[in-house]
């Protein structure tokens, strides 16, 4: 266990947010914490990071655990380019670095034991440093560049100059670099597009240290993670699992619940019937049964209602009136903005009853093609037929639908005037507007309620081809189910554009992908999507595929990386010749010793008549002299290296 949660309580005046929280973190962990919005969960990584306090209860941290915080509203007023600023984060290794190549020049310089001495200094910070993956540094830098959405030639821009978007991605590609024990990440998605999410989501799955996140976005959270914490009305819960699997528990649960609850209601309220009717028989002995059946009754704990939550709603979307086969057909369709050519020639055809969801990269023009469509934007050239009795409904990211004079109840009852009061206030209550909230006025609502309320009408809209640009922006995660369950049954058609990818795999029943200015169609979910996009993308468009090269990084080792080799094999090369060196020298001294006392044996008096021993004495001079000449021969050879 690295860091544990005990007993977090925190409110601010009379509002609890979190009460009594529990759970632990081990090594390896890759966890998110989930609940609705207002349930605590950022209050909660402020707590764990020590930015605020806790009321009560304290959070236990093992010593040297480094921790790695991406906020939702990162300070990153940086005076560097982007690949600058990803450096900051390994100026350790290139401190080690720098170190290495003076050592190196150093030891040029150097023999005997001043370079041996030098060799082992050398030799440790290698190993630390190859440890730490210096050699691959650089290309670690340039891979977490190209996997958060920069092209090369975003290397040398000024952090200053970059979007809100771009500066968070900078902030997460120099905390993925730091390599912090534990990464604690606020929404980390929010500016990601699916390339960079799906990376995102291998980096961390892989990631040798434990994570924390909190995110709406399911697919992602059910990718990395293997525990989630839930907070519900100030409360947690732990389930040791993915997001599907605490999606089912919590519902089994849930269901468990209610089912006790209304079970104990069925026992309590057969009592009191019972009970009623052995008073009414006012008898003594039916009276005092009765009066034993109530002391039984109020020995019951009473269970609580489980509370009801905004899961618990289900919308019925249905379409007034029925289209024809043929829904939407485009051909021909082309966009550019001077001399940016977003697509050409485009062809979408779409029947009566198809969910299709079209996705892309950011920037590629496809909230340009939805707004082409609803006439916001005009096409250069293209076609575009709607097929009979077709009806739209447009929901789009700037919610121009809204009239912001209006109050959020005004709003409905005047765009639909034949509904009935309970039937709004539900479809509000659905979106998170309860109480007065009903009575805001829209001019004052924040974007993610104005995109709510658009979502809202859109449910009641008689509308049989909806057009939805990015719907679940700003949604949490049980109105996305709403949403989801609505449109899941939903006879009509649908046609949207979403980052959501867990959205669209349970909204939609075919995948338009707009790639290299051509769309490409893939018959089925988000998932056989991902299996197949490559394979498809090749059939349907030969001419615009190539077999992918591998990348630098995965064909050879980079530059560094061989330069550190070979310069380490070279030095190990040199002590190891030094060492055979003395080796040899030690070996020549020995035998050229042993031949002295041999010839020191052969001229004493008394030996001159031993023949056996003469005999003994210079056969063994004779092959150390031929040893001693193979001596002198490698020493020479290791001298002239």
């Amino acid at each position: 266990m690295i860091l544990a949660c005990q007993n977090i309580s925190k409110s601010y005046g009379d509002n609890v947010v979190l009460n009594n929280i529990n759970f632990h973190i081990e090594k390896n962990d890759k966890c998110a914490i989930v609940g609705m919005n207002g349930a605590g969960k950022t209050t909660l990584l402020r707590i764990i990071i020590g930015e605020e306090e806790a009321d009560s209860g304290n959070v236990a941290i093992s010593r040297d655990v480094r921790l790695g915080y991406l906020s939702q509203n990162q300070d990153n007023e940086l005076e560097n380019t982007i690949y600058g600023a990803m450096q900051e984060a390994k100026s350790y290794l290139i401190e080690m670095e720098e170190k290495l190549r003076r050592l190196e020049k150093e030891m040029e310089e150097k023999s005997g034991d001043e370079l041996n001495s030098l060799l082992e200094v050398y030799n440790r910070l290698s190993t630390t440093y190859d440890r730490e993956n210096g050699y691959a540094y650089e290309s670690e830098i340039t891979g977490v560049i190209a996997g958060l959405g920069f092209s090369k030639e975003d290397y040398a821009r000024p952090v200053g100059e970059l979007s809100g978007g771009q500066k968070m991605r900078v902030a997460l590609g120099r905390l993925l670099l730091s390599h912090p024990d534990i990464i604690i990440l606020d929404e980390p998605t929010n500016h990601l597009d699916m390339a960079s999410i799906t990376w995102l989501e291998g980096f961390l799955a892989s990631y040798p240290g434990a994570v924390i996140t909190v995110s709406h976005d399911r697919y992602f959270i059910d990718r990395i993670t293997n525990k989630i914490i839930e907070i519900d009305q100030g409360a947690s819960s732990v389930y040791n699992g993915s997001y599907s699997y605490y999606s089912e528990e919590k519902a089994k649960k849930r269901q468990a619940e209610m089912n006790a609850y209304l079970k104990q209601q069925a026992v309590i309220k057969h009592e009191e019937e019972v009970i009623t009717k052995l008073k009414q028989f006012n008898r003594e002995k039916s009276i005092k049964r009765a009066e034993s059946r109530e002391k039984k009754l109020d020995k019951i704990e009473v269970m609580d209602k489980p509370t009801e939550t905004v899961s618990d709603m289900r919308l019925k979307l249905e379409p007034v009136c029925e289209s024809g086969n043929d829904v939407l057909y485009v051909e021909g369709l082309s966009k550019a903005y001077g001399t940016n050519q977003l697509f050409e020639n485009l062809e979408i055809d779409i029947k009566r009853g198809e969910h299709v969801a079209l996705i892309g990269a950011n920037g590629t023009g496809k909230t340009t093609i939805l707004k082409i469509l609803n006439r916001i934007v005009p096409k250069d050239s293209g076609r575009i037929t709607l097929g009979s009795k077709v009806r739209v409904a447009y929901f789009d990211q700037e919610h121009h639908d809204l009239d912001t004079s209006k109050t959020i109840f005004e709003e409905m009852s005047d765009s639909f005037p034949d509904m009935n009061n309970t039937r709004i206030r539900n479809v509000l209550a659905a979106f998170l507007f309860t109480g007065d909230d009903v009575f805001k006025n829209i001019g004052d609502l924040s974007g993610g309620e104005r995109g709510r309320l658009s979502l809202a009408k859109l449910m009641l809209s008689p509308a049989n081809l909806l057009i939805l640009d990015e719907p679940t922006n700003h949604l949490d995660i049980p109105s996305k189910e709403i949403l989801e369950d609505a449109l899941t049954s939903y006879t009509g058609t649908v046609f949207f554009v979403s980052h959501d990818r867990y959205f669209i795999n349970r909204a939609a029943t075919r995948i338009i992908e707009l790639r290299d200015k051509v769309l490409t169609n893939y018959q089925g979910d988000y998932r056989y999507y991902e299996d197949n996009k490559d394979r498809i993308f090749a059939l349907q468009h030969p001419e615009l595929s190539a077999d992918t090269p591998v990348s630098e990084a995965q064909s050879t080792k980079s530059e560094g990386r061989l330069d550190y080799e070979s310069k380490k094999a070279a030095y190990a090369n040199q002590r190891k010749r030094e060492n055979e060196l003395k080796k040899t020298e030690a070996a020549i001294e020995k035998t050229e010793g042993r031949i002295a006392e041999i010839d020191e044996e052969l001229g004493k008096p008394e030996n001159g008549t031993n023949v056996s021993l003469l005999m003994e004495l210079s056969s063994e001079k004779e092959g150390l002299e031929e040893k001693l000449m193979e001596l002198y021969e490698a020493w020479d050879n290791l001298q002239s290296q």
